[in-house]
């Protein structure tokens, strides 16, 4: 046996059984003897064979390859998704494809005719935010799930962080650290996350019966509009003793337009940003307190919930995943 590898023929021969019957035996299929399937995989064992990938897509109608469809090109909060999502493939031994739709949605038709072209066995379709986007799965032969941009069909299956949860427990980390003039800084009033982020701030607040220093204040997701909030908060809530920013670049401009005016984070204002993108969040001074969204578990959980829909077993609807929030300087000088 030396110098080739094993065939099926070969394992075929020394169980004693036919080629059809090593086969079936092999796929895992009912209509085998558990004796005559263990003295198979005996054979197997000993001879070392490892099934043509290819061979074996042919026996059971797959190829054992799936479709990566993103159109976050900045890759911030699609990268992340992705690298679960091929962590989850790699251990199923499954092959990814990735296309980049830059979103672009006659780009986006080119990618899914390609990826069906070669015969994925299903899709993951990455948002670029998490506002709805428009379903892919309705004409297509494979199932699709949704990761971070949830489609807009209730009938498909997607993935989003839970954005209203993950601000609420921002807020109620500045309560329990005694903080009651709590303000509220984020971006577009057009990203579903900023909107749901103000939903989960006004629960918490509710919840330890609080009201909201001053109004939202809805702008870019940039260090210059923190640092622009900041100077347009203190002077009109000096008062303020805490700032949950809708993303850690807001945060970090927001901590640099506080100091400027004087005010030391988190001695006067405590200061919460979103995202844990960790470029800025372990960088600034002082590191930033900030909610992380778990995005590779999203893509990993996704993942997972293809295999599930490839074998027949989808499980449709929006299935929002929790945050958590990462604790540094920004809140608490211990």
């Amino acid at each position: 046996m030396a110098g080739r590898r094993a065939t099926i023929n070969d394992v075929a021969s020394l169980a004693g059984v036919s080629i059809a019957t090593a086969s079936k035996a092999l796929n895992g299929r009912q209509d085998v003897r558990a004796s005559t399937r263990q003295r198979v995989l005996a054979a197997a064992e000993e001879l070392a064979f490892q099934p043509n990938a290819l061979a074996r897509g042919l026996l059971s109608g797959q190829t054992r390859t799936v479709g990566l469809l993103t159109s976050d090109s900045a890759g911030r909060f699609g990268i992340p998704v992705l690298l679960g999502a091929e962590d989850a493939f790699g251990a199923g031994e499954m092959a990814v494809l990735l296309c980049d739709a830059r979103g672009d949605a006659i780009r986006e038709q080119h990618h899914l005719r390609a990826l069906l072209s070669r015969r994925v066995d299903g899709l993951i379709v990455v948002g670029e935010s998490t506002n709805p986007r428009s379903s892919v799965s309705r004409d297509l032969p494979v199932p699709v799930v949704y990761a971070y941009g949830p489609s807009d069909d209730p009938e498909d299956v997607s993935f989003v962080p839970d954005d209203v949860g993950g601000a609420a427990m921002a807020v109620q980390h500045l309560v329990a650290l005694g903080r009651r003039r709590i303000a509220h800084v984020t971006g577009p009033a057009h990203y579903k996350a900023a909107r749901d982020r103000v939903e989960g701030v006004e629960q918490a607040l509710a919840e330890a019966g609080l009201t909201q220093a001053g109004e939202t204040l809805w702008g870019a997701w940039s260090q210059r509009w923190g640092r622009h909030a900041a100077e347009m908060l203190l002077m009109s809530q000096p008062e303020i003793d805490a700032v949950f920013c809708g993303s850690d670049q807001i945060a970090a401009g927001f901590v640099e337009g506080a100091r400027e005016r004087g005010r030391r984070v988190p001695d006067d204002i405590a200061v919460i940003g979103y995202d844990n993108w960790e470029v800025l969040s372990t960088e600034t001074r002082p590191a930033l307190t900030t909610v992380d969204m778990n995005l590779e578990l999203l893509g990993r959980t996704a993942a997972q919930h293809l295999f599930a829909a490839i074998d027949g077993r989808a499980t449709p609807g929006v299935h929002r995943m929790p945050c958590q929030l990462v604790i540094r300087d920004s809140t608490s000088s211990s």
